[in-house]
């Protein structure tokens, strides 16, 4: 990074902070630090203006900030609807132990997608995302775990299909 970059973030920092300090004082300094990291990835965009040099660093702040808002609220959501999940039966907890046994046989790659798309909620595209592998090799992978998962599971809960099965508890 160059000296004049590195003399911007350093002048246009306690200015953000206070930004930030401003709309979520508890989270300012990481709302701050991850500010920075962003500018530091992107200093090839930085203008040479000073004036649009910190105006820059205000809308990454900016684009940060709402971002953050974004997560908390889907925290939140996701807590809400945490807290509305009805406890498991006691025959839900048998088979949801017989689940887990099953997916720990399955390779970890296989395992891994049905996971993600059982226990997480993504769809398979998203889980092909996470795991980094094209959609059509994890349709290949995820259709090979469903029926490993059939016949595993066939001889401990009956025969269901695998979008019938219980999602075990954490």
């Amino acid at each position: 990074m160059s000296d004049a970059a590195s003399a911007i973030l350093g002048a246009t920092a306690p200015d953000l902070l206070h930004y930030f300090e401003r709309r979520d004082r508890n989270d300012a300094a990481d709302l701050l630090a991850e500010t920075l990291v962003v500018a530091w990835r992107r200093v090839d965009d930085l203008p040479e203006d000073v004036v649009q040099a910190r105006m820059w660093l205000f809308g990454i702040a900016r684009m940060v900030l709402l971002g953050h808002a974004r997560d908390q609220a889907r925290r939140s959501r996701l807590a809400d609807r945490l807290r509305d999940l009805p406890e498991p039966a006691a025959n839900d907890a048998d088979q949801a132990l017989d689940v887990r046994a099953a997916i720990a046989k399955l390779p970890e790659a296989d395992a891994e997608l049905v996971r993600l798309v059982h226990w997480d909620g993504l769809t398979l595209a998203e889980a092909a995302t996470v795991v980094g592998i094209n959609a059509s090799t994890a349709r290949g992978r995820y259709q090979r775990a469903r029926t490993a998962l059939a016949v595993s599971l066939a001889h401990s809960v009956g025969p269901r299909t695998v979008h019938e099965l219980p999602k075990p508890g954490r």
